[in-house]
């Protein structure tokens, strides 16, 4: 089911100039909430952005820093401009939401400088009833062909000094960092999404979408209330090489009065261009999957060759088992090949092999087993950043996991630089993952990039492009400090608006008795919540198997879905609570997550998104009696209740708790 509605409109309708100053104009969005801006002042470009005609972003700057061209951000005049609308709704493949509409008023402005090079430059701006995304537009000409971009002069002029929640830019551990919150004019350089929050409660993040064959944006602050684009560089210094004609990636600004309206957001997908891939229904398929990786986490196995290594072809039949036995269809097995060493994670051009397999593992034995017993083998590329060693093997590394079946590939990129010289998120980073993802999709395989850039919604294009890490997982929690139990409650509203997460949960030893002093710090009832509000269409089971059998928690690790009908938020918080419902898209269930911070909370839930005339089963699993992030972890009380979508139930969570739920209809 597609519906497609498409008309241009008269300037009249849906921009407008000033009459007194014929170098302004006016986008609205559809509902007339969200406004923008465009003026030439002094033939230089600005834009402003309101929201029920308070400001939100004031008068902030535009243009370009070129190499051995002057700056195109003056001297420059409108020669052009073009109002339009667009309206569909369209279908994804696997997702949060089933149908998706995309509903936008459209502004785009022409400029061309007065005198000396005539340089022409468009920018296209578009507003929707949660934001807005703008970008420049550099067409095809003749003083403009190889370009080196020094600076994108974009600016982000916030109306107030706002709280920030944010991760810091520059560092070597990528995105892997505790959020942090603070007033913006304490921000140094930050990643994005950064999300904020107003005096008068209204959310904004910042982002972008699109992100092709250009650097990333990060954010520098100047403490004036102002942010500004900050492009990642090269090793070289310089930010961004191309060639006219180039489209930068939007630059977007997600607004709401509600934290949660920001997780259903769908504005940088829809900034993205439609699937390229076709049908890939038979390939592309949302599930859960287990693997050989906690253990090496938590020190009972060893990803290198050892007494105890991780990857031999016995642990693999035992996991292979366990996973057949209880429907679950992937397993991932990291380790598996040469090069492996217990030096592997450090910086360095580590040597692996992509097709040789570790002694003591036999990957066609493994696969051909793994078959019979109805379950497939999710193959693993660990490069440590050594792209030379990757790219040289990736051909034949494909078409020998092609040949076994496997459609599944998790690739990781660990090290603080790519080749130990340019930024993960750098342009040359940006260029190697979509390589990578395109090559891909030409075996009909998926991805799931660890230590990976940010996502900007391409998936939407190439749905192949299924999860990835970029952010502090659940590792964490296996062989440092750990993950405090606000980190989850902030991600929703941070690194989630970057994409699906693979997060890793289901963690039932919460106490890892395999290694002392060491802790995850929520309940096992938390750790069911994830499966709802951390979403990934590829969910792990995350723990050893033999810390799920016979635990009777384990039931919702295998009833809950990974791809959903709908999606809505119950209630929100940043960095204390959060409460969701998911459709399955594939029956009448909705599943609730709810988690809190280290605070215990109660909640009085209505249940008015269940189907009207429909009774439905409640099966709970709430923190039991005395559950306690820091002193009684596992306790996990599991009851059952009819109900309708005129009942209310109360939800209570412990410190550092959650609560999941499943809602089966039975009429």
């Amino acid at each position: 089911m597609k519906r497609l509605f498409f008309y241009l409109t008269t300037l009249i309708l849906i921009g407008s100039c000033n009459p007194d100053n014929p170098q302004e104009m006016v986008v609205k969005s559809p509902d007339n909430n969200i406004g923008v801006k465009f003026l030439l002042e002094n033939t230089k470009p600005y834009y402003e952005v309101t929201f029920q005609n308070k400001p939100v972003i004031e008068k902030s700057a535009l243009g370009f820093k070129f190499k051995s061209q002057p700056n195109l951000d003056s001297n420059l005049q409108i020669t052009n401009k073009i109002t339009g609308s667009f309206d569909e709704t369209w279908e994804q493949p696997w997702g949060e939401k089933r149908f998706v509409r995309n509903n936008y008023n459209e502004m785009i402005i022409t400029l061309e400088e007065k005198t000396g090079l005539k340089r022409k430059m468009s920018l296209a701006f578009r507003v929707f009833n949660d934001g807005i995304g703008f970008r420049y537009e550099i067409p095809e000409q003749e003083n403009i062909d190889s370009v080196i971009i020094m600076d994108e002069l974009t600016e982000f002029h916030l109306a107030g000094n706002h709280n920030a929640w944010w991760i810091p830019a520059y560092r070597d551990n990528r995105y892997e960092y505790l959020y942090q919150k603070n007033p913006v004019n304490e921000l140094d350089t930050v990643h994005t999404p950064l999300t904020m929050q107003t005096e008068d409660s209204l959310y904004i993040a910042i982002h972008e979408a699109d992100l092709v064959n250009y650097s990333s944006m990060t954010l520098a602050g100047n403490k004036n209330n102002m942010l500004k684009c900050d492009l990642v560089p090269w090793m070289d210094g310089t930010k961004v090489k191309t060639m006219a004609p180039f489209k930068t990636p939007w630059r977007t600004i997600q607004i709401a009065d509600d934290p949660g309206k920001l997780i259903t957001s769908y504005l940088s997908l829809n900034l993205n261009e439609p699937n390229k891939l076709g049908d890939v229904s038979s390939w592309v398929k949302p599930s859960k999957y287990m693997g050989i990786w906690w253990g090496m986490h938590i020190g009972k196995y060893t990803f290198w060759e050892s007494d105890q290594q991780g990857a031999t072809t016995g642990n693999a039949k035992m996991y292979i088992d366990f996973a057949s036995e209880n429907n679950i269809p992937l397993l991932l097995i990291e380790g598996w090949n040469k090069g492996w060493t217990p030096q592997w994670y450090e910086n360095a051009m580590h040597m692996f092999s992509f097709t040789d397999c570790a002694d003591g593992f036999d990957l066609e034995e493994v696969c051909r087993y793994a078959k019979s017993k109805n379950v497939e083998i999710i193959g693993y590329h660990e490069t440590g950043s050594n792209l030379i060693n990757y790219l040289k093997q990736i051909d034949t590394a494909l078409a020998m996991y092609k040949t076994l079946g496997i459609h599944n590939l998790k690739i990781g990129q660990v090290g603080s630089r790519l080749n130990m010289k340019e930024w993960h998120h750098g342009q040359f980073g940006v260029e190697y993952y979509r390589h990578v993802l395109l090559k891909a999709a030409e075996n009909q395989m998926t991805v799931n990039f660890h230590e990976p850039i940010k996502g900007t919604g391409e998936w939407r294009t190439y749905p192949n492009m299924l999860m990835r890490e970029g952010a502090r997982g659940m590792e964490y929690d296996a062989w440092s400090e750990g993950n405090p139990p606000d980190h989850s409650t902030i991600l929703p509203f941070t690194r989630m608006l970057a994409g699906p997460f693979d997060f890793t949960p289901g963690i039932f030893d919460v106490t890892i008795k395999e290694r002392a002093h060491t802790k995850v710090h929520t309940t096992v009832a938390k750790q069911l919540a994830f499966y709802v509000v951390i979403y990934s269409p590829v969910q792990m089971l995350a723990d050893l198997p033999e810390n799920y059998k016979g635990n009777p928690a384990f039931k919702f690790l295998l009833d809950v879905p990974t791809d959903w009908e709908e999606t809505r938020v119950i209630n929100a918080s940043i960095g204390n609570y959060v409460t969701i419902v998911r459709k399955d898209r594939n029956s009448g269930d909705w599943y609730l997550g709810s988690i809190t911070d280290e605070n215990e909370r109660t909640f009085d839930v209505p249940l008015d998104f269940l189907e009207p005339g429909k009774n439905y089963i409640a099966e709970i699993y709430a923190d039991g009696e005395n559950a306690d992030y820091e002193k009684n972890l596992l306790s996990v009380a599991i009851s059952s209740l009819k109900l309708d979508n005129n009942s209310r139930i109360t939800i209570k969570l412990a410190r550092g708790g959650g609560q999941a739920i499943r809602f089966h209809p039975v009429n």
